[in-house]
């Protein structure tokens, strides 16, 4: 079995290729008569940390920065005898930013002419995307709980958490990655806890559709975390302590430091809570939930052509799963949950548009469902899982060719455990205890080429190839093309794509002789899908308008439901599936310097047929029409506005909508239902801040969702208030 991990670690070492948080910014720039300037003092620095690169345009007045992490930036251009400029602009994974600078003979009276208008469109690239920075973060309300994911479905549309789980464009199988590096988890809805701390998030770069080859081990979303480095800080710490309703707490301290070659960044976090999961009834009872991560990264520049990064995180979270109290038989049950990653980066920039990076990844996932001696069906379902192996990707820009390629290659072993215990009388459920120990290999090459034909026209496309090892063995081909316009003088960029994607099943596998009749555990094939989109994005005046149309086809659609009676819950496939949808984004400028806005919305059809094709199977089958899945909600909305106050006061207000979950098995829909949640930050100097946070504030308590999942039917959030106070200090 060590063998099998050997090799995984071989196959992915001695390939080329893998993800990336890293772009590029370059530019052109000219005097008043159009001809180049040379040797002008070009300087690029971060808006939110001390990040900064100073290079000089060579004879054609052209500069390029390479390797630059993703982010804001603003790039500041000086050449004696000129006035200085600026220019503001958005890096993103695999962007190539290019801006240009026509200069203006100095003046008594001038020195800086400042552009407002952030250059935030990418012009060149055919992924729907949404950027989460760490002020989003930390402003709107409840974002930056050690135990919420706010921070996405405040600002992703057709994002929201049914049944204590993300789900996002339909479905809940999604890529998190770490500074470009896969944290794998081949797992379906056995894992309710977050896998990381916003508070250790930089940026959120999240693409929801239009995937380059590059990404697509999971259709719905990937999620790529920028995380706080060190460079942002001068060892300088901070501590964060909150309290609030529930008795709860989301509390940390974190440190960081750097000089120009070696930066550092830590944490320790905690939380706890007597409201942890949604609960079945409006009554709040046997809901605690309480845990505790530590999170490092470090950082060396080796040489201006080496970067090593080595980032770590261990994590730990226990809930007491709610109860009904007026129910027959009261359960007891319990859940807990870790997660460990490390991940190692060297990063080598071999030339003039030439990136290199090599990756090797470890992550540890467990879930750990436990009944109690006194349930009269008492469910336990222990898994654990190892996936080891490593990316490794070359990009070269050459020309109108911006060309990458990669391998990834990874091993997963589960240790699985579960049985169920009736003892009701005459109880049916009971299923002895079982022990499996399956082990699977996923390697995945992809080429891609990103070719810009002319100033306002580019073409993307790109092939994947996966193969997956383990109960079953599948082999995948999945092209990937699309192309964005940028219409002259309106500035709009209008995107098309079409693209295919293969996701690897869960590793569980079944041998029970004891198990139901009518229900069996069949082998489970990978999901196959197919991706139409097409969107444009509008800039005016410093808002942007994004509008996008997509359609998803699935076939082996995967889902899950319970053992029986029993709270163990396994895997499944749906025949086919069909998700499609409208999805609209809207961000302001800062108004009058005080206030800015933001607006997400999605209308959107999640609808499957056929039966169930592998896993928990049973006889359950949608024949002849289209069903509605248990996370279908026709409407989804979130709003905010954040607003800058006299005396050093902050306001951030956002509303949530949703028109309802399906209700039963449909076609009925639950009551639509809105809340609205308010935080106000007052800072005292520089290094005390205090906020009030207020979530759900009208408190209103409405049935969720009712559908056959982890903890059954759920009820919204109760109001909850907290008090948090952070405070700065060096050491």
């Amino acid at each position: 079995m060590i063998s099998r991990y050997i090799w995984v670690w071989m196959m992915a070492l001695a390939g080329i290729a893998s993800a990336t948080i890293f772009g590029s910014v370059s530019g052109l720039i000219h005097d008043p008569q159009h001809r180049p300037v040379r040797g002008a003092q070009v300087k690029l620095s971060a808006d939110s940390s001390n990040f900064s690169k100073v290079i000089e345009s060579n004879d054609d007045g052209e500069f390029r920065f390479e390797a630059i992490p993703m982010g804001r930036y603003t790039v500041t251009v000086s050449v004696p005898g000129f006035a200085a400029e600026e220019q503001k602009l958005e890096i993103t994974s695999s962007r190539d930013a290019r801006v240009h600078f026509s200069l203006k003979l100095a003046q008594a009276a001038e020195s800086v002419e400042v552009r407002d208008q952030p250059m935030t469109v990418n012009p060149e690239s055919s992924t729907t995307q949404t950027i989460i920075s760490r002020e989003d973060i930390s402003s709107a309300p409840g974002a930056d709980q050690s135990n919420s994911l706010a921070m996405i479905t405040n600002f992703v549309p057709g994002a929201y958490m049914v049944h204590d789980q993300l789900h996002i464009r339909g479905g809940h199988q999604v890529s998190w990655l770490l500074d470009g590096v896969p944290v794998p988890n081949t797992s379906i809805a056995s894992n309710v806890g977050p896998q990381f701390d916003p508070k250790d998030i930089d940026y959120l770069e999240v693409q929801r559709g239009g995937y380059s080859a590059e990404y697509g081990d999971r259709t719905y979303g990937v999620f790529n975390v920028v995380t706080r480095s060190g460079f942002e800080r001068n060892r300088q710490a901070e501590l964060v302590a909150s309290y609030g309703s529930f008795n709860s707490t989301s509390d940390q301290l974190s440190f960081g430091d750097h000089s120009e070659r070696f930066a550092y960044y830590g944490s320790v976090s905690g939380y706890r809570t007597d409201l942890g999961l949604e609960t079945p009834v409006t009554r709040v009872v046997n809901d605690q939930a309480a845990g505790l991560s530590g999170f490092g990264s470090v950082i060396f520049n080796k040489s201006p052509a080496d970067q090593l990064r080595l980032i770590a995180s261990v994590r730990g979270d226990h809930y007491q799963v709610p109860i009904d109290p007026g129910a027959e038989d009261v359960l007891h049950d319990v859940e807990n949950e870790r997660d460990h990653f490390v991940n190692f980066t060297w990063l080598h920039t071999a030339g003039d548009g030439v990136l290199f990076t090599v990756s090797p990844f470890y992550h540890f996932n467990r879930a750990h469902y436990e009944g109690t001696p006194q349930d009269a069906i008492r469910s336990e379902y222990d898994r654990g899982s190892n996936f080891m192996g490593a990316v490794a990707t070359i990009a070269v820009r050459r020309g109108r060719h911006n060309l990458s390629a990669g391998l990834q290659a990874y091993g997963e072993r589960d240790n699985q455990f579960y049985s169920v215990i009736d003892s009701t009388a005459g109880g049916t459920e009971s299923v002895v205890p079982q022990r499996t120990i399956p082990w699977a290999n996923t390697e995945a090459a992809f080429v891609e080429d990103q070719v810009k034909l002319s100033k306002w026209l580019t073409l993307n496309g790109g092939l994947r190839l996966t193969h997956y090892g383990g109960p079953v063995s599948e082999n995948a081909a999945d092209p990937r093309v699309g192309a964005a316009l940028q219409i002259p003088k309106l500035g709009w960029i209008v995107r098309g794509f079409y693209g295919r994607y293969y996701q690897a099943p869960p590793l569980v596998t079944v041998n029970n002789p004891l198990l139901n009749p009518e229900q069996l555990f069949l082998p489970l094939h990978g999901e196959r899908d197919e991706q139409r989109e097409f969107g444009v994005t509008i800039p005016f005046r410093g808002w942007t308008l994004d509008v996008s149309n997509f359609r998803t086809t699935a076939r082996n659609f995967f889902d899950h439901d319970a053992l029986g009676e029993s709270n163990v819950f396994f895997p499944l496939t749906l025949q086919r599936a069909r998700i499609r949808g409208w999805e609209s984004t809207v961000n302001s400028p800062t108004i009058g310097g005080r206030a800015s806005l933001h607006l997400v919305y999605s209308h959107q059809y999640a609808e499957w047929s056929g039966g169930i094709t592998g896993g928990l199977i049973s006889d359950e089958a949608c024949e002849d029409v289209l069903c509605f899945l248990d996370h279908d909600q026709r409407n989804t909305m979130s709003a905010g506005a954040n607003l800058k106050l006299p005396w050093r006061l902050t306001s951030d207000f956002t509303v949530n909508y949703g028109s309802g979950f399906l209700n039963g098995d449909g076609p009925g829909h639950l009551s639509p239902h809105t809340t609205f949640d308010l935080a106000v930050t007052r800072s005292f100097g520089e290094k005390w801040t205090v906020r009030v946070t207020g979530l759900n504030l009208a408190n209103h308590r409405y049935m969720l969702d009712n559908s056959n999942t982890f903890g059954g039917t759920h009820f919204a959030n109760p109001r909850e208030v907290a008090v948090q106070v952070k405070y700065r200090f060096g050491y």
